[in-house]
Formats: C-alpha cells, structure tokens, sequence
C-alpha cells in the first residue's frame, strides 16, 4: 500500500484526510507545527484503531525553518525505508484573515512579517518539501535492500497541493491566503512539467471550498462534534450538489488523482458547484 507524507496534518482536512488513509491500508507521516494538537490527533487515532508506528507517525515540524523540514524529511525517510508514494501539501499557516480584523493599511499590526510567515508556510515549505521528496518519490525500493532482479520497478510517485477556491475568488483581508493559493496552482503547473520530463513525477492540485471541518480538531473531540453540527439548511442549499463539503469529498479527489497515471499538471475544484453559481447582492 501506498506511503503518504503530508503535512497540516493535526487538524482539519489534513486530519481527516490522514484517518480516511489509514482505514484504507496506507501507511502515513504526519508534520505539523501544532504540537496540542498534533498530540490530540495521535489520541484520536489510536481510538480509531490505527497502532503507531506501524501505521503511522508524527512530526512536530516547524514548516516556516527550512533546517526543520530536513530534519523532518530525514525521519520521514527512516520511517518509510526510503520510499514515499505520495506528497501532499496541505499545511498554511493559521489565521487565513489577517490577524486583529487588519486591513493592508493597519499600522497597528505587522502585516508583512505575517506575509513572511504565511508565505514561508504556504508556498515556499512546499516547493522545499518537493526538492527534498524527489529521491523519496523516484526510489523503487521499500526498504534498504536492493530489490531482487525480477522485481518489477515501482512507478514514480506523486506530488498533490491542496489549493483552495480561494486562489480564484477573494475575501477581505485574505491577501496572504489568496496570493499563495493561486501560487500553488502555478507551482503546480511548473512543477508537472520539470519533475515529469526528468523523473516522471505527477503533480497536481485540489482546491476545495467549504470543507466543513470544525469536528476535525481537539475542541471538536473534547464536545463530541459531528460533522452536520453547526450547519444550516441555508449553508447545505448554497450548493448545487445541496450540502457542505466533508473531508471524505477531498480524500477521493486524492485517490483519483493517485490512480490517474495519465494526469498531471491539473486543478481539480472540490465546491459543490459554489465557484459556479452567481450571486447577487440581496
């Protein structure tokens, strides 16, 4: 079964979609910078069932030091026995808005170092990840020894960056958020091009919309949060497809894309249709 390295993974969809992963088989490495949270998520696996470390493993990785991204990279590749099958960039640095309720005018906030950080976080942490994955991603080997000479090589791995709808469409104050989803697109679109004609390597991207995921987290643990709380049926009508998005929507984006040898360099939008329905003011 499939190695997966993802990163964002204590919360959220990174969460949700790491529990979906391991209940198919697969083993995963989780990085993430939240350690309370990486620690409830460790918690709430083992709940599920999922025995570390034969299933998986964590790592409190700070995503905004390049030193801790190798560090993390070099246990990930002990962990694996030198073979990831896929990465999956998911990590951006909380809050989306500017902290405070700041605006690009705030005098009050330092605006760029929060640019500095979501930026480091969001779009260059990915760009390294994918560098240092590269001999990870192109090993035909699952374990030290070399493979026998009538073993069938393993194809190249693959490369999913979680984007967003956002990258395409804007809120105020989002800046930040909205910059460095649409640079993951064009990450996307280089990268398929440069890592495929060397090494084979499929990347691609999926931009959610509403991904309703305040049960994926230790507060949702802590209250018995269910995935429908908080929602109404105005939010569900939204939709074409008539309901809020759920981790599962995402998680079969990433196995059509992992099974798709002949797709690269695409986006997929996971967003029940909202990024094609006009609104007016009312």
């Amino acid at each position: 079964m499939p190695n997966y390295l993802i990163t964002g993974a204590a919360r959220g969809i990174g969460r949700g979609l790491t529990r979906h992963l391991l209940s198919q088989g697969h083993r995963v490495f989780l990085l993430d910078s939240n350690l309370p949270e990486l620690t409830t998520t460790t918690t709430h696996l083992l709940t599920h069932g999922f025995t570390t470390p034969q299933d998986f493993k964590t790592s409190h990785t700070d995503l905004s030091s390049r030193s801790s991204i190798s560090t993390a990279i070099t246990d990930a590749t002990e962990y694996f026995q030198g073979k990831v099958d896929v990465l999956i960039n998911n990590a951006f640095a909380t809050p989306h808005v500017w902290s405070g309720n700041a605006s690009m005018d705030s005098t009050d906030v330092d605006i760029m170092s929060e640019w500095d950080h979501k930026l480091s976080v969001g779009l260059t942490a990915p760009f390294l990840l994918s560098r240092l994955c590269i001999p990870l991603l192109t090993s035909s080997s699952t374990s030290s020894s070399s493979p026998p000479p009538s073993t069938k090589t393993s194809p190249p791995g693959c490369i999913i960056h979680i984007s967003s709808t956002r990258a395409h469409q804007s809120e105020v104050n989002h800046e930040a958020y909205s910059a460095i989803k649409a640079g993951l697109i064009g990450l996307t679109q280089s990268m398929s091009v440069s890592l495929g004609e060397k090494y084979g390597i499929r990347v691609n991207a999926i931009s959610p919309g509403w991904i309703h995921v305040e049960n994926e987290n230790g507060k949702g643990d802590e209250e018995g949060r269910k995935w429908e709380d908080g929602l109404t049926e105005g939010d569900h009508r939204w939709h074409s497809v008539g309901r809020v998005g759920k981790v599962e929507d995402i998680a079969k984006a990433v196995e059509f894309l992992v099974n798709s040898e002949f797709v690269t360099g695409t986006e997929i939008v996971v967003d029940g249709g909202v990024s094609r329905k006009m609104v007016y003011p009312e």
